[in-house]
């Protein structure tokens, strides 16, 4: 059985396309290799720091990170922020040698990021092939990353599959939207398999579901394993960098997973959000709360949901 190892890489970015061969390009880039019968997958939020967005998920798409890190701007505060937030714990730290080690320290003391193994710039390889694929059994789910219309296949849907695995001819649903699908066939690193384990990237041609009706950050998986909901409850703890105050009926954009979706605060005690649009999550998942337009630091806070 093939297996997988998905690495985000932040800071200096181009270092990935040292490990792997460039795929798909969007505000996030993908780069993968085989060794033997291991897929390594890289992925950078290319559209960070413009956007605060890919950088959630990207790091959201990985079980590891690299970090390497080239200055210590408030960008870089951002991405220590982004993980500490998300609870990346396992992950390679490096820096540049016109990066001051022990303001880096600083910067990073109390946070995730402490934890990291450190390395020199020409050992982040070496310590990279260390770290071993991490699975986990379960209903199938896989939440998805892009999405296109493929000339003589249909729907083709690219994405990580977060618990279980996924079986060609699989009868699925996609959520939020609640819409039944056939898995036609599954591709791995190009190659055609007959099914997936967890957390292999993975492309799918599926049946039932145009393009235009996905959205980054839908879930496929079997009845009853995520909730659709419109309102949740988190615990909450609020970045203590982010200085203004937050009010009921404020706007924000909520993070979950892949999902970047629009909501209000209904309640402040209990912190409480309403969103526009349906959600996928999961009880104890992870949402991040960011205001993009803020010129200071745009995560706001983050929590598990109640």
């Amino acid at each position: 059985m093939i297996q997988s190892v998905n690495f985000v890489v932040l800071g200096k970015q181009d270092i990935a396309s040292e490990f792997g061969k460039k795929g798909t390009e969007t505000d996030l880039t993908l780069y993968d290799r085989k060794e033997s019968d291991v897929i390594k997958t890289w992925v950078t939020p290319s559209g960070f720091p413009e956007k605060i967005q890919p950088l959630f998920q990207a790091i959201n798409l990985a079980e590891y990170v690299i970090f390497y890190v080239d200055k210590l701007d408030k960008f870089t505060g951002e991405q220590i922020i982004a993980l500490d937030s998300l609870k990346k714990e396992k992950g390679i730290l490096s820096h540049t040698f016109d990066v001051d080690e022990s303001k880096l320290d600083t910067m990073i003391k109390g946070t995730v990021v402490e934890k990291y193994v450190k390395v020199d710039q020409d050992k982040i390889k070496e310590e990279m092939d260390n770290l071993v694929p991490l699975s986990n059994d379960g209903q199938s789910e896989m939440v998805i990353d892009h999405c296109f219309d493929v000339k003589g296949v249909g729907t083709v849907i690219l994405g990580k599959v977060t618990c279980g695995k996924v079986k060609q001819y699989d009868n699925l649903k996609l959520y939020p939207a609640g819409i039944d699908i056939l898995i036609k066939s599954i591709q791995m690193h190009d190659d055609p398999v007959t099914e997936s384990i967890c957390p292999a990237r993975v492309g799918l041609a599926v049946k039932g579901v145009k393009p235009e009706e996905i959205g980054r950050g839908d879930v496929i998986s079997e009845e009853g394993v995520v909730d659709v909901k419109t309102e949740i409850e988190l615990d909450f703890q609020k970045n203590p960098f982010y200085k203004s105050e937050i009010a009921e009926n404020q706007g924000c954009l909520v993070n979950i997973g892949l999902q970047i979706k629009a909501a209000k605060f209904s309640s402040i005690s209990p912190l409480k959000l309403t969103f526009e649009k349906s959600i996928v999550c999961k009880k104890d998942q992870i949402a991040v709360i960011l205001k993009p337009e803020s010129t200071t630091i745009r995560i706001l806070g983050s929590g598990k949901i109640k």
